[in-house]
């Protein structure tokens, strides 16, 4: 199996999946994407959800990546919440078709796949629960619900993917700074000018 057509359908599959869905999807609409007949697809697949789980562990990996180094910086909460949530932009900017499927289709997948990625999502989810209890103890988060804050930042992170442009005007520090602000000051703090 050549590895690297294998990630040419992936991504394929991934463009598909996010367009029209996991289950809207066909073997057909991939193998016609990908230009070969749905036969020579299962030369280099299993199951069309194989693609869907390669997809969706690299959506998880790719977080955890990116999230895991920011828990060890020797900076405060505070700073590490902005380059947290940064980094979260950057990787849903980068990998926008396979953050997509992670986010809506990975539940598509069978019980043993599901909870190899719902263990990646939890340990995504602890490493956000740890910058925010260092937070609360170092003074920097007062009168801090953990657990809604954390929710509060997955959703705002994982709802990016739905208008966040790379090339956009805003950059992902940019957008991160603002909704940081937000968070540590609340509505009514008299911040920078809005984002258009």
């Amino acid at each position: 199996m050549k590895r690297g057509r294998r990630e040419e359908i992936a991504l394929i599959a991934a463009e598909l999946f996010r367009e029209k869905g996991y289950h809207g999807t066909t073997i057909r609409d991939i193998s016609e994407a990908c230009g070969i007949l749905s036969g020579s697809l299962y030369a280099h697949i299993k199951t069309k959800e194989d693609l869907l789980y390669q997809i969706a562990e690299r959506g998880a990996d790719a977080f955890l990546a990116s999230l895991a180094p920011v828990v060890e910086m020797d900076v405060s909460a505070t700073d590490k919440l902005r380059i947290g949530l940064t980094k979260h932009i950057q990787v849903i900017g980068e990998n926008l078709d396979a953050a997509t499927v992670f986010f809506h289709e990975w539940k598509a997948l069978s019980e043993d796949k599901l909870q190899n990625i719902q263990q990646k999502r939890d340990r995504y989810e602890a490493y956000w629960s740890q910058i925010l209890a260092e937070g609360v103890q170092s003074g920097e988060f007062l009168h801090l619900d953990q657990k809604f804050a954390k929710l509060l930042i997955l959703s705002v992170g994982n709802w990016l993917y739905q208008w966040y442009k790379p090339d956009g005007e805003n950059d992902a520090s940019t957008i991160a700074n603002r909704f940081v602000d937000l968070m540590i000051h609340g509505f009514s703090h008299q911040g920078g000018d809005p984002i258009d």
